[in-house]
C-alpha cells in the first residue's frame, strides 16, 4: 500500500466526530488493524504522565501480548525515550524484564501529538505502539505517517475552538502564492510543458516549478510538489519546499543528496506532524532524452512510450518528505523518446469523488491520456481537468488540491 493512500485511509478514518482524543486514538487503531491492506495486525496506546514521569497504558488491542493495565514505563530509566524525543519512530529490542517475561522481544514505537518539555527532556503526550508480521523500514515509515495523520487531527481539536477570521491574511497570503508559480507553459529544447494547479480553498498545498539548473541552459528541473493537510500551513509548507528547491537548483547538487538535505529540513523546520510528497525531474538536453528523477512518495507519475503503446508509473524512490529524519532516497532514470508522454500529477486528481464516494483513480486516468495522446500539453492538461471536474462532485469532503503537469517530446527531434 502506497504511503500517500495509507495517508488518505487514516485521515478519512481521524475524520470523523471523537468525544475525546481517547477515542479518537481507539477507533483509529482498531480500525487499522481491520484494514487487510495494511500489515498491522495490533497494537498499545500510552499516555505520558508529567507528575509521575512515566508513560501509562492506555489502551491495547488486536493480536498483541496483553500486559496489566495498570502497567507503567518509567521514563528515567528507558532511555530510548530521548531517542524517540529526536527521531519519532523507533524499532528496537525490547530491554524491559517483565515485557520480556511477556515474550515481547521488539517493539516499534512514535510520538503522537505536540511534544512536552519536561524540565530539559521532551516527550510527546501519546506513544503509538503497533505490531506487524514484520518489523522493518517499511513498518517505520507506516508508523509514521499514522502518527503525524493522529498529530495533525489531535492540534486540529485543541485549536477549532479560538479560530478567527484571517480573510486580509489569506488573501495576502494568496497573492504571494500565485506570484512563485511558473508560467503554465514552457519550452525546453525538444520538450513541450504545460502546468497548473487548481487549490481546493482559498490557499493550497499543491505546487509545481520549472528550474534551470547551472548555467548552460542544458538541463531544466520539473518539480511537483503535496504538502500534506490543506488551507494555511498546508500553503506555507509548500512555499517554504518549493522556494528551497529553488534555492538549491542554483547549486547543480546531486538529487538524491537534494531531497536528502530537503528532507532534513523540513523535518527541523516544521513541526512533526507536516510532510509533503515530493517529484523531482530533470530533462537534459540529450539525444537519448535522458530524464533523471527521484520520487519521495508522490503518486507516480505515468509515462506513455509512443513506440510501444504502453503506459508505465514511475513509481517513488523514497519516503515522503519530513517526518522521518535520515531517510534515504535514490535516482532513477528513463529515456524519452520522440512522442512519448509524462504527466505528473497530485492525488487531488485521482482521488477526487463523486457523489457516491466513488475515487476517480488511475485507470480513469490512463483513459483520458490515451484518448488525448496526440494533442499538446496544454490540451491534454485541460482535458484531464475537465474529466475529473465533470466526475467529482463540490459537495465531498475528499476534494483535495489539483496539480497536473504534462511533458512532451517533440516528434522530431529539432532541438539538437
Amino acid at each position: 500500500m502506497i504511503q500517500k493512500k495509507i495517508f488518505r485511509t487514516i485521515d478519512s478514518i481521524a475524520s470523523k466526530s471523537f468525544k475525546t482524543e481517547t477515542e479518537l486514538l481507539e477507533k483509529v487503531l482498531n480500525e487499522i488493524i481491520q484494514n487487510d491492506e495494511i500489515n498491522i495486525n495490533g497494537g498499545r496506546v500510552w499516555k505520558f504522565d508529567q507528575v509521575g514521569r512515566c508513560y501509562r497504558l492506555l489502551f491495547q488491542t488486536g493480536n498483541v501480548p496483553k500486559i496489566d493495565k495498570n502497567f507503567v514505563i518509567n521514563v528515567d530509566k528507558y532511555p530510548i525515550f530521548e531517542k524517540i524525543a529526536k527521531e519519532r519512530t523507533v524499532l528496537a529490542n525490547e530491554t524491559d524484564k517483565l515485557l520480556l517475561e511477556k515474550g515481547i522481544f521488539k517493539y516499534s514505537a512514535s510520538g503522537v501529538g505536540s511534544r512536552i518539555k519536561v524540565g530539559k527532556k521532551i516527550f510527546y503526550p501519546y506513544l503509538l505502539a503497533l505490531n506487524s508480521d514484520k518489523i522493518d523500514d517499511e513498518l517505520r515509515y507506516t508508523i509514521n505517517i499514522v502518527a503525524a495523520v493522529l498529530t495533525a487531527k489531535i492540534k486540529e481539536s485543541r485549536t477549532s475552538k479560538s479560530k478567527k477570521s484571517l480573510i486580509d491574511d489569506l488573501d495576502k497570503a494568496k497573492q504571494l502564492q500565485r506570484s512563485i508559480l511558473p508560467e503554465h507553459e514552457y519550452t525546453f529544447h525538444d520538450y513541450d510543458l504545460f502546468g497548473v494547479t487548481i487549490p481546493a480553498e482559498t490557499l493550497g498545498g499543491d505546487f509545481f516549478d520549472y528550474l534551470k539548473i547551472g548555467t548552460d541552459n542544458q538541463r531544466l528541473a520539473v518539480t511537483v510538489g503535496d504538502a500534506a493537510s490543506k488551507g494555511l500551513s498546508a500553503a506555507a509548507e509548500a512555499m517554504y519546499i518549493s522556494g528551497a528547491v529553488r534555492m538549491a537548483s542554483m547549486f547543480e547538487i546531486k538529487i538524491a543528496l537534494l531531497m536528502k538535505r530537503l528532507n532534513e529540513l523540513v523535518n527541523k523546520i516544521f513541526s512533526d506532524d507536516r510532510f509533503a510528497s515530493l517529484f523531482f525531474g530533470e530533462i537534459t538536453n540529450d539525444k537519448k532524452g535522458l530524464f533523471l528523477y527521484a520520487n519521495a512518495g508522490h503518486n507516480p507519475p505515468i509515462l506513455f512510450e509512443k513506440k510501444t503503446g504502453e503506459l508505465k508509473y514511475l513509481e517513488p524512490t523514497g519516503p515522503l518528505i519530513g517526518p522521518v529524519p535520515n531517510s534515504r532516497y535514490s535516482t532513477d532514470s528513463i529515456y524519452f523518446n520522440p512522442g512519448d508522454l509524462l504527466v505528473i500529477y497530485s492525488d487531488g486528481i485521482t482521488e477526487a469523488a463523486n457523489n457516491v464516494f466513488e475515487f476517480y483513480e488511475e485507470k480513469r486516468l490512463e483513459k483520458v491520456i490515451r484518448e488525448n495522446i496526440t494533442l499538446s500539453p496544454k490540451e491534454i492538461a485541460h482535458a484531464i481537468l475537465d474529466d475529473v471536474i465533470k466526475f467529482s462532485t463540490s459537495q465531498s469532503k475528499y476534494q483535495d488540491d489539483k496539480t497536473v503537469v504534462v511533458i512532451k517530446r517533440k516528434a522530431e527531434n529539432v532541438g539538437n
